[in-house]
């Protein structure tokens, strides 16, 4: 099992790890882990390993067999031995884009009140697809109730739920198609604004900003039609 540093701290930037195992097609599995795995629409987390003066970039990051998050190599190269302590260190503006792009997409889900059927994040946009048979009329609405959501600078953070309790509020989950993450038997949700007013409250195992305030402004992309019930909605940041 390998521990998620990254759901503690998810702006710690560099972490020491001890090599746990080296896979069959060549990926480091980490005891402790500052990268987050592929999952959610989120790419899985690039940086570098570091030991005895050696230097590996890592291309992304999986999940591997049961509980073991696996550092990809972006390069053939000599691989740190088992046992090996090494310290990770993450690309963190490319992290950081993903966190700000991962929040705004749930404000799109506060906005646009329908069902979730799919969403993607990358480091300059994202987007959410939607059960809902017509596009929305007014684009300018929708980019302007989320800057807007951006500007108050709400406080986002997270709690924990049991899943009797999330089956006892089932409106909580906005997915239509994809279970909530569990660790342990909980299920982590993310809470956007202060306590007892909230915006919004979601189960998600994705990293996200501390505050609304750091996204930046955000700009209304693409509405596509995906379906005849489902609208895909782009949304980008602008810097």
């Amino acid at each position: 099992m390998t521990t998620t540093l990254f759901r503690t701290d998810a702006y710690q930037r560099e972490a020491p790890a001890m090599v746990a195992s080296i896979t069959a097609e060549g990926g480091i599995v980490l005891d402790q882990s500052l990268f987050y795995p592929t999952g959610g629409g989120q790419p899985g987390d690039s940086g570098w390993i570091s030991w005895d003066g050696k230097h590996l970039p890592i291309a992304t990051t999986v999940k591997g067999d049961g509980d073991e998050i696996v550092a990809v190599p972006a390069e053939p190269q000599a691989l740190p031995p088992l046992g090996a302590h090494v310290t990770q260190t993450l690309d963190w503006d490319r992290r950081h884009k993903h966190m700000r792009v991962h929040t705004a997409l749930h404000l799109l889900s506060v906005v646009v009140p329908f069902g979730v059927t799919g969403g993607q994040i990358s480091a300059t946009h994202g987007r959410l697809d939607f059960d809902m048979p017509d596009a929305p009329e007014d684009r300018d609405a929708i980019e302007h109730a989320l800057n807007e959501y951006t500007a108050q600078d709400l406080l986002v953070s997270e709690a924990w739920m049991t899943a009797a309790e999330l089956d006892a509020n089932p409106h909580l989950v906005k997915t239509m198609a994809v279970k909530p993450p569990k660790s342990a038997g909980d299920i982590r949700l993310i809470q956007i604004g202060e306590e007892g007013a909230w915006i919004d409250l979601q189960p998600c195992g994705g990293t996200h900003v501390a505050r609304t305030g750091e996204i930046g402004a955000l700009r209304l992309g693409k509405i596509e039609k995906k379906g005849r019930m489902n609208r895909r909605i782009y949304l980008h940041l602008d810097s």
